[in-house]
């Protein structure tokens, strides 16, 4: 039985079989009830009965049977041994660790995704992807002709946040152009490693082809599905000419350039390692790459049940004793029968 957060169970259940007994008993009581005559004095002179009223002790000697009656009740009771129990639930949530690599190469600052360049869009949605995932570690790794831990794994989101706004394109920050993308998937492999958890996952965002780097980006996918990583790779973009802006140009200020997007090599890393390729060709699309790794990144949630219970038998038995201990007193005194 179970009231609220509260539930009442008895160790010995079937002894509560036995109050079906109790109308028994009362039938019983009744009838032998019957069999005995109101209380007298022998030899009595009876004219100084005939005006006389009933007593009290006679108006309210009905209440020894149902006394008794009550006293077995609550001793059965106490002898089912009924507990209490208060039901309570713990809930444990089990984060992920992320590693979102972004490129950061002069090709993402086409203009494709107006009013924004690729990398101001891809700035805007990941903000917007950390705001949802409040009980993981992400960190965050650049790569250009080098790849960089602009962030080691961090719950602080306010920080990341800040950290995120600050990316800036290769040429913006005077380093040499290129697409390493194996670099940049290794380094956020390596940013994984050594994380406890059973969900690691890295979110790969490009709009080119390897270039350039040490490793190559099957090497690292290999190495990536090794360390237990999924890997989620983006594309956005379109393998075609488009409008570049030029570094540190505002307004129109700008060039049409050639770029090339290798889907394959992104298909096949995504394939490798158990993870989902993603095309996004506009700011649209890239919101909906997100949200859509957001559903997929769910965190595992386990919830336990416990029970903790308290006897309450004693308190039955006392209060049982004592009712019946008073019936057996009061019917041998107050309301006990003259012969």
């Amino acid at each position: 039985m179970t009231l609220g957060n509260v539930t009442i169970i008895f160790a010995n259940p079937w002894l509560l079989s036995l109050i079906l007994l109790i109308p028994v008993f009362a039938v019983y009581l009744a009838w032998r009830g019957k069999s005995y005559e109101y209380p007298g004095l022998r030899y009595a002179y009876n004219p100084l009965t005939v005006s006389s009223s009933r007593s009290w002790k006679l108006r309210f000697r009905w209440l020894m049977p149902v006394l008794r009656s009550l006293a077995i009740v609550l001793l059965i009771i106490a002898f089912a041994r009924p507990q209490s129990g208060e039901a309570s639930e713990v809930v444990e949530r089990e984060s992920l660790d992320i590693a979102l690599a972004l490129d950061i190469s002069g090709s993402m600052s086409a203009l494709d995704f107006e009013p924004l360049n690729r990398l101001e869009a891809a700035k805007e949605v990941i903000t917007d992807f950390i705001n949802r995932r409040e009980d993981d570690r992400i960190g965050l790794v650049v790569f250009s002709r080098y790849a960089f831990i602009h962030s080691p794994l961090t719950i602080d989101h306010q920080a990341l946040h800040f950290l995120v706004g600050e990316i800036r394109l290769a040429g913006d920050l005077g380093i040499d152009d290129g697409t390493a993308l194996g670099m940049g998937l290794g380094s956020a492999a390596n940013l994984l490693k050594d994380s406890p958890l059973e969900s690691k996952v890295i979110i790969l965002l490009t709009d080119g082809v390897n270039t350039t780097g040490e490793i190559d980006p099957i090497t690292a996918a290999a190495a990536a599905k090794a360390l237990d990583i999924k890997v989620h790779t983006i594309a956005v973009g379109r393998p075609r000419a488009e409008r570049v802006a030029e570094v540190g140009a505002e307004g129109d200020g700008g060039s049409q350039e050639e770029y090339e997007l290798d889907e394959a090599t992104l298909r096949k890393i995504a394939e490798l390692t158990g993870g989902m390729f993603f095309r996004a060709t506009d700011g649209d699309d890239l919101k909906r790459v997100y949200v859509e790794i957001d559903k997929l990144e769910t965190s595992k949630i386990r919830v336990r049940s416990f029970t903790r219970f308290q006897e309450l038998w004693g308190w039955l038995l006392f209060v049982g004793g004592g009712l019946l201990m008073s019936e057996v007193i009061l019917s041998h005194t107050v309301f006990r029968r003259i012969p």
